[in-house]
């Protein structure tokens, strides 16, 4: 995006699969009886944008509006600069973020932000370190294994409550070490196109919107459909394979009901709404 433009029709693209998932969802679940038809709900369903404190998608929406804004400032600094912002703005919410008892209070829309800047740096000046795939893969690695290892030892100093706090939030330390070397790490491996993997790349924002659109979804998938807490008395075994098969199963289909809407409703309208400008 750091390179592209956002235009009426992506902006379009974006708004009407999030709306189309919001109402279509809430019209099932109060058929069902698991919602109940408010107006105070139906105003929170009409607002594009209810709360920025946890709310990802709203939060997603604001960022992905104030690209352009970020474009400008990315394109007319230095190398230099950018480097310093991104020590600067690290060094605050993740490195400062990082240490117990010091409080960092932010949002996604800030913390999109930082992404952004890192992953624009990666894009616009290419190194020869971003290249290598065998130091990016064994930083991954112990990444993982090292986050692992403190969840064991924030255990064992602070108690169970403080077991994922090195990994708690997209800000936390291992959690960027992870995130940043995986990407490179793929991005070095030079996998050729693939039209499956781009298929799936297409519509796992579809996934988020779907499983996790409200809290009657939650309650209905997690409590009464896949009974989370009723298969915590299962050996250890048999309570990975049951956690990571349904993980699998929601997530392959709300893949499959996304490439329905996108070859059901938005290839023919955007069909019919490009026919409608050419004219």
């Amino acid at each position: 995006m750091c390179t592209s433009t956002i235009t009426l029709k992506k902006f379009l693209k974006l708004i009407f699969q999030i709306y189309l998932y919001k109402f279509l969802i809430f019209g099932i679940f109060v058929f069902s009886g698991y919602e109940t038809f408010t107006l105070g709900r139906l105003v929170k369903l009409i607002m594009p944008v209810w709360g920025m404190n946890q709310n990802f998608t709203s939060c997603f929406l604001i960022f992905w509006l104030s690209i352009p804004f970020w474009n400008i400032l990315i394109q007319n600094m230095t190398q230099r600069q950018h480097q310093y912002l991104l020590a600067l703005l690290l060094g605050a919410y993740t490195i400062l973020g990082s240490i117990p008892q010091f409080h960092i209070a932010f949002n996604y829309v800030t913390w999109f932000g930082v992404v952004y800047l890192i992953s624009s740096y990666v894009r616009l000046y290419p190194h020869p370190v971003f290249e290598k795939v065998k130091l990016w893969g064994m930083v991954s690695i112990l990444s993982i294994v090292m986050a692992i290892i403190s969840m064991f030892s924030m255990v064992y100093m602070f108690g169970g409550s403080a077991s994922q706090f090195f990994v708690s939030d997209s800000n936390k330390f291992f959690a960027v070490l992870v995130a940043v070397s995986s990407f490179l790490w793929f991005k070095g491996l030079g996998i050729p196109y693939n039209k499956w993997i781009n298929l799936v790349g297409g519509s796992t924002f579809g996934v988020l919107l779907i499983h996790a659109n409200s809290d009657a979804m939650r309650t209905w998938l997690w409590r009464d459909l896949i009974d989370c807490v009723g298969h915590y008395s299962l050996p250890i075994i048999n309570l990975v394979l049951y956690s990571t098969g349904t993980v699998c199963i929601i997530f392959t289909v709300c893949i499959l009901i996304d490439r329905l809407r996108i070859k059901m409703v938005e290839v023919p309208f955007f069909r019919w709404y490009d026919n409608r400008l050419s004219k």
